[in-house]
């Protein structure tokens, strides 16, 4: 499980490229590297990736080809820079809201609006996932935490604060670049039995 707190950045120092595979080596701060192994979880852009070997400050992971087909860590290149959290542990403080790490698909960016102290962010889904979507609801943006702003039709927006912007790779997002996206899962579960009720409230009427 993750908390949707990006922990810092990490650099793509290395890949290695096979069919249908993909192996990452990301530089990672020292204040992360604490008591990390081979076999512990990191997210990248929100995405739970399992660490495969560790040497000095660089960590492997390796990227499975549905991994790569639903994320945008498949289109990385060196020098590139991911959101970094590791996996929570028992006892620690949940600051945003509980994450899986599985992602549920990539939203496009649409605007960028910047301000003397904000960022926002517009987002667009697909059409599939916007009823996940509600005003002041939570959802992971590349491994963030954040409160949605605003929603029109197939758009969605986020604010995001100087810390956020410091801590992430958001604040260098433009439009047309895409991100990974996971939809809050108690927003999903709601919204799915919701659905279901009134769909077999419908079929019994229709008897």
């Amino acid at each position: 499980m993750f908390t949707g707190i990006v922990q810092g950045t990490g650099e793509l120092v290395a890949l290695e490229e096979k069919q249908n595979f993909r192996r990452h080596v990301i530089r990672m701060a020292p204040e992360m590297l604490e008591g990390l192994v081979p076999g512990a979880s990191v997210a990248h852009n929100g995405c739970c990736l399992t660490v495969t070997s560790v040497e000095g400050d660089r960590v492997a992971f390796d990227l499975m080809q549905e991994t790569l087909r639903v994320t945008n860590l498949g289109a990385l290149r060196l020098g590139d820079r991911v959101n970094l959290e590791r996996a929570a542990r028992f006892g620690d403080e949940i600051g945003g809201h509980a994450m899986s790490g599985h992602i549920f698909c990539q939203a496009t960016v649409v605007d960028v609006v910047r301000s003397a102290d904000n960022l926002t962010l517009w987002f667009e889904l697909p059409l599939e996932a916007m009823k996940y979507v509600l005003t002041k609801g939570y959802i992971g943006v590349d491994g963030a935490s954040l409160t949605i702003g605003a929603v029109e039709a197939r758009r969605f927006c986020v604010h995001l604060i100087p810390e956020t912007l410091q801590r992430t790779t958001l604040g260098a997002r433009a439009p047309g670049e895409r991100v990974n996206i996971e939809i809050d899962p108690q927003t999903q579960a709601i919204v799915d039995t919701v659905e279901r009720v009134l769909a077999r409230q419908q079929s019994q009427e229709n008897v």
